[in-house]
């Protein structure tokens, strides 16, 4: 109870608040402008949490993604383009609702049912969170090193697209998580004799690099994209939600349920939340046939999902380092920065910074539903800032940023390099993520690796005597196995011969 209400003292001192109050305006910002992602805000204000205290640099990251997320299904309902990924699966289905004249019932649904989801993926951290980090004080480095190996490899599991992409990914950046000093022997590795290059490649330029120049790069080549904005007034949003929610209440519970259990899985997130939570509502709707002519259940389904997702990708990052997405990944290098370790310690060494995570948590999905509502109502203006003239300000944040972790122009070497490097991964339809994720488990996966096997003298059975490092192992080589029972099936029904057309003349 001292912990809960010193973290109360922490969130609700009021320059707390002006920041909780301030990211969240710009969450909202960068989520309503198309191609703007919320992994780049939370990627963005990396370097400003740099200079704050642990409870406001948590705050500033948690408000900007929740309200990142809600945002952008504005241009998504009034442009037919997602603000962020996260939106894509429904952006279809709402311009088309849109059009149909139901833009008010649209952007009020989205915005209510992000809320609710919001909140109900906290309730579930609150709970889950602290009860995993009990269990999780036993866990020894055979369990860390099945846990890190499972969470990449959930990494290239849930690669929309090609597995095969995802993996080529994941070894990048284990790779370049390799450059540096060897962790165990001390030995460098790919320095080739360049003293920056000792220290590894910095985390944090290379999060501002992958994420938000690559984006940068991706705006400036659709910079005249911008779209037309649906000529529709903006009236009461409210009026109907209350009907959809009476309607479709099961949607809401299934598909927030749904996120937060994507959520948590590494490497998945609220974009994969949000795609599968929307197939799901299809499947098993009483008129799928309405689907695609803009009908609301699916955006009910899905927007409750990516923004449960948000808090269901925290449980994993909190109580085992682990990243749930890309966001958490960068909250976990925001956390190392300030000294606080992510994992079960955490719980026992500061308390109150955990307590404060859900009262932000919890603040920020409130706070959502009036901004939400102010940014709605000037939808049309925030849509009409030039992206020309946004795009060369954010470049200047990066390379401010850049520079601000590492104090050399090192940093801003990193972020350009990696930064072209995902872009041309992206463009070519390599996902960023799985590199990500090796970026920051490698470490972990190496360390728990080599630490395991001089405990057990060489004998890798040992790997699997522990009851729940056991469990871990078998679950990680069914995955491994499905994954290459699935490309062989692939292969085979590739190569298999097509039997010919008996129609003649055709």
């Amino acid at each position: 109870m001292d912990a809960l209400i010193t973290a109360a003292g922490l969130v609700f001192d009021p320059s707390v608040l002006w920041v909780i109050v301030a990211s969240a305006a710009f969450g909202m910002f960068v989520g309503a402008m198309p191609g703007l992602t919320a992994t780049m805000a939370t990627a963005l204000l990396v370097p400003v949490t740099f200079f704050m205290a642990p409870v406001p640099a948590l705050g500033a990251i948690v408000t900007a993604t929740a309200m990142a997320i809600f945002a952008g299904d504005i241009p998504a309902a009034m442009l037919r383009i997602p603000g962020t990924p996260a939106s894509a699966a429904y952006t279809d289905e709402s311009y088309a609702m849109s059009k149909k004249g139901e833009l008010d019932l649209n952007l009020g649904v989205n915005l209510v049912f992000s809320v609710l989801g919001g909140l109900i993926g906290v309730v579930i951290l609150i709970f889950c969170a602290p009860i995993l980090a009990e269990a999780a004080i036993n866990f020894s480095s055979f369990e860390y090193f099945w846990l890190a190996l499972l969470g990449l490899t959930c990494a290239i599991f849930m690669t929309a697209g090609d597995p095969l992409k995802g993996l080529t990914s994941l070894i990048f950046g284990l790779l370049i998580n390799c450059i540096g000093i060897d962790p165990t022997a001390g030995h460098p590795r790919f320095t080739f004799g360049s003293v920056e290059l000792l220290q590894g490649i910095s985390f944090i330029p290379a999060m501002i690099g992958m994420f938000a120049l690559s984006e940068l790069l991706r705006g400036a080549v659709s910079v005249d994209q911008q779209g037309a904005v649906l000529a529709q007034k903006i009236g009461n949003i409210f009026t109907g939600v209350w009907a959809v929610f009476k309607k479709y209440w099961f949607n809401f519970l299934r598909g927030s349920a749904l996120g937060v259990a994507i959520g948590a899985l590494p490497g998945a997130g609220a974009d994969i939340a949000a795609w599968i939570s929307f197939a799901v509502s299809k499947r098993f709707s009483k008129t799928p046939e309405k689907f695609g002519t803009g009908h609301i259940e699916g955006i009910v389904d899905a927007t409750s999902a990516n923004n449960s997702a948000l808090g269901g990708a925290w449980i994993p990052a909190l109580v085992f380092g682990i990243p749930g997405d890309s966001i958490t990944a960068i909250v976990i290098g925001v956390l190392y920065m300030k000294g606080m370790n992510p994992g079960p310690t955490v719980f026992l060494q500061n308390p109150q910074f955990i307590y404060a995570v859900f009262i932000i948590f919890v603040l920020a999905n409130i706070l959502m539903l009036p901004l939400g509502w102010a940014a709605i109502k000037s939808a049309k203006q925030i849509l009409r800032v030039p992206r020309n003239v946004l795009l060369p300000i954010i470049l200047l944040f990066c390379v401010v940023g850049a520079y601000a972790m590492t104090n050399s122009p090192y940093g801003i070497i990193v972020m350009l390099v990696l930064g072209l490097i995902g872009w041309l991964m992206e463009e070519n339809g390599f996902p960023i993520a799985p590199a990500i994720l090796g970026l920051v488990l490698g470490e972990m996966l190496e360390q728990n690796f080599m630490t395991s096997m001089i405990k057990a003298d060489g004998n890798a059975m040992i790997f699997f005597e522990r009851p729940i490092a056991g469990v871990l192992g078998v679950v990680t080589a069914l995955i491994w196995g499905t994954m290459i029972w699935r490309g062989m099936m692939g292969r085979k029904a590739t190569l298999a011969p097509t039997e010919p057309d008996p129609t003649p003349g055709t």
